[in-house]
């Protein structure tokens, strides 16, 4: 097949367009750089005279465009997108139902909702990893925070996490969400009700997993939370007031905090690397390291990881982050909060392991940096089941089959 390529600032863009074409497609790039536009007329002119020039046989994404997906309908051609962020209001587009369409999301929930709502043209697939490219990279000499380019090993020789020295007992690579002009604190004129309201809520959710419940909850504050901080669903869409509020605002702040008190929880005990935007961020216990190159650095620190743990966005209702996936394809040991959709692709104990909290992460932790073997054990069966069955080369085969 011939694909044109909707080609962003994306992660993942190298691993997809090498499954692409080591499943026999041909990728065709179409450079796009206004990626927040829903419409855009020279956009739409030039993309519709590059497939008129081309002639594709379906044009991909990551991420969801309401302009891709017009200019597609009107040109008749199959609309494959691939959405892996959370929250991602473009999802909520009228042009969601256009028939072009074949919308994936990682979320098993999300993928239900709209499916109940009756809206066919979502489906549900999971992120993925090249095992191929993460096998094949040798850890650094030295720091990781280099800019120096990774070495990498022939195509012969496959190390895994275990046969890496490890620099790291347990790591966490994300963001802390603590940016000083965050949404949530722009909110300064909220009355002490809703103050203590949100605090309220905000807490009760930290302590409940496997089920948000921030969205149906706001609505005794809706106004006030308008006033403060006016945010309006867009003219295309059907996304609620709610929703804006809930994923945008609040989940991201509470992902904030929660991660904040589980890295200081395990500080207290161990010495934790950390490499996130904010250089700055400090703790007892605590080795920032900055950022880490999505390719060239951060899947050296999750092979030279004890444990790897994953702290998911509250936004994310049961799917399975893509930093899932990162960890067990490079090898690494995933400690994970709990999400449901896990449990559909993995088992807990034998390819990962999850936590319920704060207590359930220390003891964990603990056990798994005193048994290495099985710890290792682990590790190596997470890394096989995504070789064998959660490649970018799978999710081509699938996202094609029905073109």
């Amino acid at each position: 097949m011939k694909i044109l390529f909707i080609e962003w600032a994306s992660f993942g863009n190298a691993d997809i367009k090498d499954a692409f074409t080591k499943e026999g497609h041909q990728i065709i790039c179409f450079p796009f750089s206004n990626k927040d536009a829903r419409r855009d007329a020279e956009i739409e002119s030039s993309l519709t005279k590059k497939l008129r020039e081309t002639v594709p046989d379906a044009v991909f994404s990551f991420n969801y465009f309401p302009l891709v997906s017009n200019v597609c309908k009107r040109e008749n051609l199959p609309y494959i997108s691939w959405i892996y962020d959370s929250p991602y209001v473009m999802l909520y587009s009228y042009t969601t139902i256009n028939p072009c369409n074949t919308i994936y999301v990682f979320d098993r929930s999300l993928c239900r909702e709209f499916n109940e709502a009756g809206i066919k043209t979502v489906h549900y697939l999971p992120m993925a990893a090249n095992t191929d490219r993460l096998d094949n990279m040798r850890p650094f000499p030295a720091d990781f925070t280099s800019t120096a380019a990774p070495v990498i090993q022939s195509a012969h020789t496959l190390p895994l996490a275990q046969d890496c020295p490890y620099l790291y007992d347990v790591s966490f690579v994300g963001s802390l969400y603590n940016e000083a002009h965050n949404f949530y604190d722009r909110m300064e004129n909220l009355s002490a009700y809703a103050k203590g309201y949100l605090e309220g809520l905000m807490h009760a959710q930290m302590h409940v997993q496997g089920c948000n419940f921030i969205q149906e909850s706001l609505s005794p504050i809706m106004e006030e939370l308008y006033q403060a901080l006016p945010m309006d669903p867009n003219p295309d869409g059907v996304e609620t007031r709610e929703y804006l509020y809930a994923q945008y605002v609040i989940n991201r702040k509470l992902t904030g905090l929660e991660r904040l008190r589980l890295l200081t929880a395990v500080t207290q005990e161990h010495t934790l690397d950390l490499f996130t935007l904010d250089a700055a961020f400090s703790l007892p216990n605590l080795r920032n390291h900055g950022t880490t190159d999505y390719y060239s650095q951060m899947p050296l620190v999750f092979k030279q990881s004890r444990i790897n743990l994953n702290i998911s966005l509250r936004s994310i209702k049961s799917g399975i982050p893509q930093r899932a996936f990162d960890i067990l394809g490079a090898g690494g040991f995933l400690l994970s909060n709990y999400q449901e959709d896990f449990l559909e692709h993995f088992t807990p104990g034998e390819d990962f392991d999850y936590y319920e909290s704060e207590e359930d992460l220390l003891q964990k932790v603990n056990y798994y940096l005193t048994h290495e073997k099985e710890r290792a054990a682990v590790a190596k069966s997470g890394h096989d089941k995504v070789a064998a069955a959660h490649t970018y080369r799978d999710r081509v085969r699938e996202m094609l089959s029905g073109i």
